[in-house]
């Protein structure tokens, strides 16, 4: 029987996650806000500005020795150069797909992202996939495969979203480093090239610091505490509640995202759209339900009462 305590610090991890994914759901109003300067800029300040409030945190947390000891290991060094190429080229997409009228192909990709999560697993670490997730990947498969008839083009954007956050998500188990230290590692190790980029916009006098008003330069610099909040939310969240209540509440983000697409920023959304995102919706469904063992106590019920009635089939045979 679950203690008290044991169940507040479950229900405190919820809380943990739902505001995470909330968040991530809402940044596309966040960079909107932004959307008047080049995405490669608004993704140098996010990285600069991650890496700075980060970098705080650690000091008055008195976690340099992590640093320290993740510096020292060479394995773990090019694990963490790989995560902080890979977050990069996801935020730089995320931005521009928000900043381009793409946000209903950003929330797809973030749909889409779990399954890819699957695949990994299947392909780099020999992880056995069951029948269920394969049929969600087919039928998220085949809603991919409809958008990209009625938009005559592959969703790239989608695609690359969900990919590159899945080979983040792989790179970081891969590592292992405490997440707080391993997100200040990964932009760390990619900030000199933000920083350069940054100085160099401000030495042609088209830099931001310089051209935008006070309001959105404040903006700017809390692109750091608008990254990496959820993030660290997200940490604690997985800390304190089950890794698959985790994976159940992701789709929150993605949903919002949707939502904003829709109705507030007015995107097309066709009738080919709808059916594409029905396939994808009902291989979350089956994803999801498999997880939680659902649909595998189901079989598993099923496989029962088959071998009963044929145990007793047998039975019958041999008293006869």
């Amino acid at each position: 029987m679950e203690t008290k305590k044991n169940v507040d610090e479950d229900s405190l991890g919820i809380w943990y996650g739902v505001l995470a994914y909330t968040a991530w759901g809402v940044l596309p109003l966040y960079w909107k806000l932004l959307n008047a300067m080049p995405a490669l800029e608004i993704l140098a300040h996010r990285i600069f500005w991650s890496f700075v409030f980060l970098g705080i945190i650690l000091l008055f947390s008195g976690g340099r020795h992590i640093l320290i000891a993740a510096l020292a290991n060479r394995k773990k060094l090019v694990f963490i150069f790989l995560s902080g190429f890979l977050i990069s080229l996801n935020w730089f997409t995320y931005i521009y797909a928000v900043n381009s009228n793409h946000v209903i192909e950003a929330s797809m990709g973030y749909y889409i992202n779990p399954l890819i999560v699957v695949l990994l697993g299947v392909t780099v670490l020999k992880e056995k996939l069951t029948c269920w997730q394969g049929i969600a990947l087919l039928l998220a498969a085949i809603g991919v495969m409809i958008i990209t008839v009625q938009y005559g083009k592959v969703p790239w954007i989608a695609l690359f979203l969900a990919c590159s956050f899945a080979l983040y998500g792989l790179t970081k188990k891969l590592v292992g480093t405490n997440p707080v230290a391993g997100l200040a590692l990964e932009t760390f190790i990619v900030m000199p090239i933000a920083l350069i980029y940054i100085v160099s916009r401000e030495a042609s006098g088209i830099g931001a610091v310089r051209t935008v008003p006070a309001p959105t330069l404040a903006i700017i610099v809390c692109s750091g505490v608008a990254t990496s909040l959820p993030l660290l939310w997200f940490a604690k969240g997985v800390q304190k509640t089950r890794l698959s209540m985790m994976g159940f509440l992701q789709f929150i983000a993605p949903t919002i995202s949707l939502l904003l697409g829709v109705f507030v920023f007015k995107e097309y959304f066709s009738v080919f759209h709808f059916v594409s995102f029905c396939f994808i919706w009902a291989a979350l469904v089956i994803f999801t339900l498999a997880n939680f063992g659902i649909l595998k106590e189901f079989g598993a019920k099923s496989t029962t009462k088959e071998a009963t009635k044929n145990a007793g089939q047998t039975t019958s045979r041999d008293r006869v």
